[in-house]
């Protein structure tokens, strides 16, 4: 089973190539560029794998929280390539990516995207993405620890301590090779059989986006 996985949907993109279970490449690069770079580093991570884009049996692509361009973006490509090779697409939340890259803790863990508006999309194990500031989200833990897993927790876990919490955080973004792990370890034909249930996978929007209009005003657009 060849799995290709990506992620562009928090910062940069990552792009992984898992070939019966080993990576086989990697290609990370930074950046806001996504929708110009992603394709070719596709191209790369395939060339590096010495793996012809026919042989992929499984497309897997994080579906988001996380930036609105950068989610739009890697559902488009994964999907154009899911449809053309006719492979199935996962799609897998990047705090669900985030929550299986936290390293053990023994304390409760949230994996935290910047909503770059004051607060951030968090998740814990087994319950859905949520949009959280610091105090909303202490009020959920269970205790006053806390493993934070994500990029740019600084404020964030500032915050969380001026209110009193023990805070650790991991400083990571959406690893595509986990994200092509958590894809495979459902299975192609289980995947195959929710995109014939429930059609593609829809980006995950937790709050609609902002527009800045031709006034210079900006407002927000709820979107389905």
């Amino acid at each position: 089973m060849i799995v290709l996985g990506f992620d562009c949907a928090v910062t940069g993109l990552g792009v992984a190539v898992l070939a019966n279970g080993t990576c086989r490449a990697r290609v990370v690069e930074e950046g806001r560029d996504q929708a110009a770079r992603l394709v070719p580093a596709i191209g790369e991570a395939l060339a590096q794998a010495g793996i012809a884009r026919r042989s992929i049996g499984l497309v897997a692509v994080t579906t988001g929280p996380g930036s609105f361009t950068g989610v739009r973006v890697g559902l488009a490509a994964a999907r154009g390539l899911a449809v053309g090779l006719g492979v199935p697409l996962a799609g897998v939340a990047t705090t669900d990516v985030l929550l299986a890259q936290a390293a053990p803790a023994g304390r409760p863990v949230v994996a935290a995207v910047d909503s770059r508006l004051g607060d951030w999309f968090c998740a814990l194990p087994g319950s859905p993405p949520f949009v959280a500031g610091a105090s909303s989200l202490a009020e959920r833990l269970p205790g006053r620890t806390v493993h934070l897993v994500g990029g740019g927790l600084a404020p964030l876990a500032a915050a969380l301590g001026d209110l009193g919490l023990d805070v650790a955080a991991q400083e990571t973004t959406p690893d595509p090779e986990v994200l092509a792990r958590l894809a495979l370890a459902t299975g192609a034909a289980a995947w195959r059989a929710r995109n014939q249930a429930e059609g593609l996978p829809r980006p995950l929007y937790l709050r609609g986006v902002n527009v800045t209009l031709p006034d210079g005003a900006r407002r927000t657009v709820d979107l389905e």
